[in-house]
């Protein structure tokens, strides 16, 4: 496929957009056979937990789950662990897209699909993925591919514009990081929030100092959004190299142009993961520990029936 230019996919009032407010939805970067095979690809990986009593390396359930009525709120690793989805992050006009955002050498440094079901989707507590994985520059962000067309009352994503230009909030509790910021204390005026629609095929890209979250699922339609992490290549995880693994395998996390080992640095805001939250697997599980929710608890499994 030839890939097409970038200020083709994304314009300037695009791109402008997305330096100003930190996020920005771009309509038709993958094709209705496109989305066929990522929903057939996930089918089969929801109908394997089935036989699941708990969480696995790539599959997070929700609390309401039953072996006869598998329900699946996280799909860990997609890009790894299935080759569709890493045909999917190759697309050329999801290439041209990031190019025109953050340049043209991009590395691939995580994924996941939460998959928010009709009426019992978990919410995810306010928080900036700059929290959990800060590197030595900022240019990093998180594709939200549309897998159902995100609406306004199916639990879409909600970003505070701005405010990834501001600092990074404290997201521990008790000294111990947990993945969330204290609604009450934050000093965050959540009252600015923007919700996050598309259609089908459709994709956020929100960059990873913004602030987000996203309520339970409380309509009658599932929304699922694949996330693909990407960042610069030269924007290194600055919690070691440890959380790539060998040379080899940090190579095979690029999508676009060329690998490098000099990092570029840039004065940022940075709070460290550290100490590690005591439930470990899933921003969920981190999240669990909240004490004070903007969004409250996830459904138990009688409310949910």
């Amino acid at each position: 496929m030839t890939t097409p230019s970038p200020e083709s996919i994304v314009n300037d009032e695009q791109l402008a957009e997305y330096q100003s407010k930190g996020f920005v939805v771009i309509e038709d970067i993958f094709s209705a056979d496109d989305i066929k095979a990522m929903d057939e690809a996930m089918a089969g990986l929801v109908e394997s937990a089935r036989d699941l009593t708990d969480h696995t390396d790539v599959i997070d359930l929700e609390p309401s789950h039953t072996p006869e009525n598998p329900r699946v709120r996280r799909i860990k690793e997609p890009f790894l662990n299935h080759p569709v989805f890493h045909e999917m992050a190759k697309r050329p006009k999801l290439i041209a897209a990031l190019t025109r955002l953050i340049g043209p050498n991009l590395r691939m440094h995580g994924s996941k699909i939460n998959l928010k079901s009709a009426t019992f989707g978990s919410p995810v507590e306010w928080h900036q993925d700059w929290a959990f994985y800060p590197h030595t520059n900022d240019d990093v962000l998180a594709v939200g591919v549309m897998l159902d067309a995100m609406t306004e009352d199916n639990g879409p994503l909600l970003c505070i514009p701005g405010s990834h230009k501001g600092p990074t909030h404290d997201h521990h509790q008790e000294g111990r990081f947990i993945g969330a910021v204290d609604p009450d204390t934050s000093g965050i005026d959540f009252s600015k929030a923007e919700k996050i629609t598309g259609k089908v095929g459709s994709c956020s890209f929100h960059h990873v100092r913004m602030m987000h979250g996203s309520g339970q699922n409380t309509s009658g339609k599932d929304r699922r959004l694949l996330l693909l992490q990407v960042a610069a290549a030269d924007a290194w995880d600055i919690r070691g190299m440890s959380r790539i693994g060998s040379w080899e395998q940090f190579e095979a996390t690029m999508i676009a142009g060329d690998v490098t080992n000099e990092p570029r640095l840039v004065p940022a805001p940075i709070r460290l993961p550290f100490p590690e939250p005591e439930k470990k697997g899933s921003i969920y599980e981190s999240q669990s520990m909240a004490k004070n929710k903007f969004f409250g608890a996830p459904p138990s499994s009688d409310a949910a029936e």
